[in-house]
């Protein structure tokens, strides 16, 4: 399946803050996810690691200045910037962000930010009264101006034993960026996804509701993966242990009504709708305000009634809609019934009884079932690599619209 991190390559650039430990494990996931990492260690950056820590992850030289004839980018200082995809500096100091600002070029980094036509982002990283200072807040605002990504910082505990803004995001955050900055001019470049996730929860009293076991993976792979695409992407999604992709935007929803209303007014503008969250079929006639207490009868009868059918409500001009049949029985007859009866274009069947593939698993095997008779077994794979698939036969609907 396709990668939007495979054989890119990305320039890290690593500046002398304490934090700096944290671009040895972001170099590591990002040579896992297929990329080819080159690192520039500032002449600071050096006096807490050593360039040994980076080629053994990277298998690729790593940059130490300038004027290292032994270095490529010594013979030909504008090497790295040519061939850079993008340039990542992580942690960014905020004397690094200030010589980018004023496009500096003493050392190799510099050079190379002020040569590339790549994408650049930058992670800042420092004290919080210096990332607050009035000169730091303005030559932020000239990265920004100039389309320079900036990527944090967040709130958290600082190198100076403080609690405040500075501090550098974690590595898998900044891997997300990095995807959604690559991903911007992919084949669903222009197009809208929106996609739910997640199980709702119907409420009982205060304390305790009715729900299901969706974990929201699926979901939020379908976000991924149309992030990686370039599609703008709202995510319609129940309270979760997940971190949403980097560029989704989040609508955050916790019963069927709240789910129906938010899908109902996200899609009017969408291309297509995926319904890939669990959401419950029944909820509580009553709910009530405060916690119903134990009592001396021996059952408790709760009346349910019908929750709103969403994707058979939302309308179809327009819009290609993609629903998921999870059942435990009849998976392609139940599937194909729910797509006729729905309108579907597309319906995604899968046995949410399998320890494989069932919920909070990461692996999904299912069947993919299309208006126009098509029918594709996946197998086992990552739920990243299914939501690919399933945004493939959208992208075949969206063309013949």
């Amino acid at each position: 399946m396709p990668n939007i991190l495979t054989d890119k390559k990305i320039v890290l650039g690593v500046t002398g803050s304490i934090a700096c430990y944290k671009a040895v494990d972001l170099a590591s996931k990002l040579k896992q996810a297929g990329a080819l990492v080159e690192v520039i260690l500032t002449e600071s950056a050096q006096k807490f690691l050593s360039p040994l820590s980076f080629n053994s992850i990277t298998h690729q030289p790593v940059v130490t200045s300038l004027f290292d004839t032994n270095s490529e980018a010594g013979i030909n200082h504008v090497a790295l910037a040519r061939r850079a995809d993008i340039v990542v500096v992580a942690p960014a100091t905020a004397n690094t962000i200030a010589k980018i600002a004023h496009g500096q070029a003493d050392d190799a980094l510099g050079t190379t930010i002020l040569a590339t036509e790549a994408p650049i982002m930058v992670c800042p990283a420092m004290d919080g009264n210096m990332y607050e200072s009035p000169a730091t807040q303005a030559n932020i605002k000239t990265l920004k101006d100039r389309d320079i990504h900036l990527a944090g910082p967040e709130v958290g505990h600082l190198a100076s034993g403080q609690t405040g803004i500075g501090r550098l995001i974690e590595p898998q955050r900044i891997v997300s960026h990095i995807r959604f900055i690559l991903g911007r001019d992919g084949d669903l470049a222009g197009k809208t996804i929106v996609a739910s996730a997640g199980g709702t929860r119907e409420s009982l009293d205060p304390v305790r509701d009715i729900t299901n076991r969706s974990s929201g993976k699926m979901g939020y792979a379908i976000a991924e993966a149309a992030l990686d695409r370039g599609a703008s992407v709202v995510l319609v999604s129940t309270p979760t242990n997940l971190s949403p992709p980097v560029g989704s935007t989040v609508v955050l929803v916790k019963n069927a009504h709240d789910m129906h209303e938010a899908i109902t007014i996200e899609s009017k503008n969408a291309d297509v709708l995926v319904m890939a969250a669990a959401v419950a079929d029944w909820q509580p006639v009553r709910s009530s305000g405060q916690k119903i207490k134990k009592s001396d009868k021996e059952t408790w009868a709760v009346e349910l009634t019908q929750t709103p059918d969403i994707i058979a409500s939302v309308s179809s001009e327009g819009l290609i809609k993609v629903g998921f049949a999870a059942e435990t029985e009849s998976i392609l007859q139940n599937a194909e019934t729910k797509m006729k009866s729905k309108n579907l274009d597309i319906v995604v069947a899968n046995d949410v009884s399998s320890e494989q593939s069932g919920f909070g698993s990461d692996n999904n095997d299912v069947t993919i079932i299309d208006r126009l008779g098509r029918v594709e077994e996946t197998g086992l794979l990552s739920k990243y690599d299914v939501a690919w698939q399933i945004l493939d036969r959208a992208l075949d609907f969206m063309k013949a619209i």
